[in-house]
């Protein structure tokens, strides 16, 4: 070994260190996870592409609007003048880059804009939100909860509308967003952070996941505070949807997410890698918030569940690149392997990590790609969305970003019990929100996805198109007769 370069004895060293049983298991955990997220995604796919073949069936058989519903019949006016009413509430502060292109995907609606006030006891967010179930019109049936960065499709309230008429006893229905990265390595990295979670909401069906971007709910739930909904989110409630979830699994209640309830979400063409580490900040600080001590275990379970998977993916990926790494430095400087006393072993388990990977890639890859298709399916006059867009170099590299990085950020959380959400910071205590602070100087002037100016009036539009962008009609297919937003 002396005549080995010193660079290089430490190289080989840790080569055969990542040998070891222990570590053998890390790489063989790392590739269990990697193919887990490829089956999962390729579940998600089968289900998201029987509903591509339904609508493709639909339109062969005569149904030109088989992407607003199964049965052409529906749209008849006998059928469309018994619509139930839905109110929509959407939660706004700032403008955004793509805001106004997204409310053009809404139909033809009655608008208010209603100034909400500070939220004292809860996250503005939900605030905002629960002022708006107040406002909303006495004989509405359903409320639906909507991100403004949501990008709907024609037929999307219509077919959330639908499956809670068929099946009362659905409590919530939720869907989830596609994300269209700018290109920046904060962009990649919060798709992929949303990726593992889409699974959960591409079951067709019963979910147990939800998402905060895209909610409808029984509007007698609000008025009457059934199951405590209301009480739940304004009595120090920060995050909307983890708090409605630990609702319904407290009281045994349907959450159900439909095949075509997949959203194109643009992300900023400016978002920075410091937007997506505020953005990550506030996902992890979600798991300290809790309703109750069985939601607490939850929580503290995904916590834990979360951290040890993230640099369980990202451990096995080191140890691959010492090992590639000492058998180019074998092969270059023309070592034997005797002489180094390294084993091919780390080259093999480096070998099986890259399948591993590019299965995973692929899998990936394929759900993106189908989600387009469907989203261009559903939405067949909007401009079409393109997976020439994606850029896989970068995939891969946010993904170990990001699976570092969340560790990092829910320890931070943990231990801090605060957090800066668009200039507002709030402390929590026994998993509630007890303090809200505000200054104007403390908070960013954008919000992390969107690329939206919080304050001022830079990047907004006149005053009129505000109000007419909601006016504005695209078309009269299947949706409720009439909302309120």
């Amino acid at each position: 070994m002396s005549a080995l370069d010193p660079i290089d004895c430490l190289l080989f060293s840790l080569s055969r260190s990542f040998c070891s049983p222990l570590a053998v298991f890390i790489q063989i955990q790392g590739c269990v996870i990697c193919l887990t997220l490829a089956i999962g995604w390729a579940f998600a796919a089968y289900v998201r592409n029987r509903e591509i073949n339904r609508i493709k069936d639909g339109m062969k058989g005569g149904n030109s609007f088989a992407f607003l519903c199964h049965d052409i019949n529906e749209l008849e006016h006998s059928n469309q003048v018994n619509l139930p009413r839905v109110s929509v509430v959407m939660p706004l502060k700032g403008f955004g880059e793509h805001n106004l292109h997204n409310w053009k995907s809404q139909d033809d609606v009655d608008a208010k804009i209603i100034v909400a006030g500070l939220s004292t006891t809860c996250s503005q967010k939900i605030h905002n939100q629960l002022v708006g179930v107040e406002k909303m019109h006495k004989d509405t049936k359903y409320v639906l909860f909507l991100d403004d960065d949501v990008r709907l499709h024609p037929g999307s309230i219509g077919a959330l509308t639908s499956e809670m008429e068929k099946n009362p006893k659905i409590f919530i229905q939720t869907g989830y967003p596609l994300d269209l990265p700018s290109g920046s390595l904060g962009s990649y990295c919060i798709y992929e952070y949303h990726m593992p979670c889409s699974m959960g909401f591409a079951t067709g069906g019963k979910t147990f996941f939800l998402w905060g971007g895209c909610m409808m709910m029984h509007a007698d739930d609000f008025r009457h505070d059934h199951y405590g909904v209301v009480s739940g989110l304004r009595d120090g409630g920060y995050s909307d949807d983890m708090t409605l979830a630990a609702i319904a699994g407290a009281h045994k209640r349907l959450i159900t997410s439909p095949p075509v309830a997949v959203f194109p979400h643009p992300l900023a063409s400016d978002l920075s890698f410091s937007r997506y580490w505020n953005y990550l900040r506030k996902q992890t600080f979600v798991l300290e918030s809790y309703i109750s001590n069985v939601n607490w275990l939850m929580n503290k379970a995904l916590f834990s569940s979360h951290c040890y998977l993230s640099w369980g993916f990202v451990a096995p990926y080191l140890m691959a690149m010492v090992h590639v790494a000492a058998a180019l430095q074998i092969y270059i400087k023309g070592y034997s392997y005797e002489e180094t006393t390294c084993s091919t072993g780390g080259l093999v388990l480096a070998s099986c990590l890259a399948i591993c990977t590019f299965m995973e890639l692929l899998s990936m890859w394929n759900l993106t790609r189908i989600e387009v298709q469907l989203c261009n399916m559903l939405s067949p006059e909007a401009p079409k969305l393109s997976l020439g867009t994606y850029n896989w170099s970068m995939v891969f590299v946010a993904m170990l970003v990001d699976n570092f990085l969340y560790p990092v950020s829910a320890f931070r959380s943990h231990f801090s019990q605060s957090i800066n959400w668009s200039g507002i910071r709030y402390h929590l205590k026994n998993g509630k929100i007890s303090k809200v602070e505000r200054n104007k100087d403390m908070g960013p002037n954008f919000t992390d996805l969107g690329g939206k100016h919080l304050y001022g009036k830079k990047g907004a539009p006149p005053k009129a198109s505000f109000l007419s962008s909601f006016k504005r009609s695209l078309a009269q297919w299947r949706q409720p007769k009439k909302f309120d937003v």
